[in-house]
């Protein structure tokens, strides 16, 4: 039964508590089970009296959807409940808040945490596309964070949610406008690659402090959104020429022209090959084992090259791990590689100067050594500021006072 006023719902074997956030037709409580381990979880409180034919209809696929699905980047749902007056979703419950919140705290995100959450978001889609599954209301909303420190990102509310194949096409207005894609706001049929968009909006919101149609009023945002401009990008902060190739390609108002899934997840700047996860320190010293080999053997260049695999590994190792005693011990082992790596770098640099004055068949092999060198070169250079110690920066001591959320290597 339903209390009266502002007091929760009555569940059995709960206690609900604070109120997390309101939607339409739904409000989601904190509660505890009751039971001696007093498990955290969140339960989506569904009034049967709001809802109508639409409504009821979405709420079933979202069940449907989240009862088939399990992934770290997905917030799972745990059971589902009905009485007279509501329909409960007991899901997991995320401590850290939502993205929304994350980036407000903090005005805008650097590149590189703002790179890590894309991963994550990019890996949960990954493994709705191969399930035939759009979300169709991507947003930072809806986007929790698991924890206040190191949060892993998850996936939430899939109220709108459709099962479509890439080439289904719909026409039903679905999401949020400020991050709803130009074909959908125009009321055009459109596809999944409305995802897309919207993983657009999130990123420039990351990284610029507010989303690209940012409006006072729904009027100016539809103008805006139906203009045929090209969407320019702020010259500050600087970010590398990779994410802002991706922020255009995301951003393109033709959905025909826009990237395709397949490109997204294999663009370079997404990098899912190094997504911070417990196989990482894995790769990293499988890796690190075979430039030894190579270097006790007298092989300067494919140790180089070994080494600097590995650290592109180490990087999302040291990111993923929560533990900070085992961080530490990466961080110091990390500093090893790098220093044996530069004296290997100094090394093979001196040999191809001697090679230069040979014949063309020692040319050929500087020509496939150039090849490798920036990619390289950057993979030091990551490894290096990811084992620096932070520096106090503007805002550090209000963000010590306020901060619970920190995304420190």
């Amino acid at each position: 039964m339903a209390a009266a006023g502002w007091a929760p719902p009555r569940l059995p074997g709960f206690i609900l508590t604070e109120r997390l956030g309101t939607g339409t037709y739904a409000t989601v409580y904190k509660a505890y089970r009751k039971t001696d381990t007093r498990e955290v979880v969140a339960i989506k409180c569904v009034s049967k009296r709001s809802l109508n034919r639409a409504s009821v209809e979405n709420l079933l696929t979202e069940i449907e959807i989240l009862k088939t699905i399990r992934h770290p980047h997905i917030v799972e749902l745990k059971d589902f409940q009905w009485d007279s007056d509501h329909i409960y979703l007991i899901m997991e419950f995320c401590a850290g808040g939502d993205l929304s919140r994350f980036i407000r705290m903090r005005r805008i995100l650097p590149e590189k945490v703002a790179r890590i959450f894309l991963q994550q978001l990019a890996c949960a889609l990954k493994f709705l596309h191969d399930h035939n599954i759009s979300h169709l209301d991507l947003k930072p909303q809806n986007i929790l964070l698991s924890t206040p420190e190191n949060p892993q990102l998850k996936l939430a509310d899939f109220g709108f949610a459709q099962y479509m194949s890439p080439w289904d096409e719909k026409h039903v207005l679905r999401g949020s406008p400020l991050y709803m894609a130009p074909e959908m706001v125009c009321c055009q049929q459109y596809d999944a690659r409305v995802d897309l968009w919207s993983v657009g909006v999130i990123l420039y919101e990351a990284l610029f402090g507010r989303p690209p149609f940012a409006s006072r009023s729904f009027a100016e945002l539809e103008e805006k959104i139906r203009s045929d401009r090209a969407i320019e990008l702020p010259s500050r902060p600087l970010l590398s020429l990779e994410c802002r190739d991706l922020l255009g390609q995301l951003l393109e108002r033709d959905p025909l022209k826009r990237i395709s899934f397949e490109g997204f997840f294999a663009h370079p700047f997404v990098d899912m090959e190094h997504v911070p996860s417990a196989e990482s320190l894995c790769k990293a010293t499988d890796l690190v084992v075979e430039a030894v080999k190579k270097d006790q053997e007298g092989d300067a260049s494919a140790a180089l090259s070994l080494y600097c695999k590995a650290l592109e590994y180490f990087v999302p190792a040291l990111y993923y791990e929560s533990d900070a005693r085992r961080k530490e011990a990466i961080r110091a082992k990390v500093g090893q590689y790098i220093s044996r790596a530069e004296e290997l770098k100094a090394l093979v640099t001196s040999s191809s100067k001697s090679l230069l004055q040979q014949g063309n068949p020692a040319r050929e092999l500087l020509r496939e050594m150039a090849k490798d060198k920036p990619r390289l070169c950057a993979a030091l250079d990551v490894a290096s500021a990811a084992i620096a110690k932070p520096q106090p920066g503007p805002g550090d001591s209000c963000r010590r006072r306020k901060a619970k959320m920190t995304m420190t290597p």
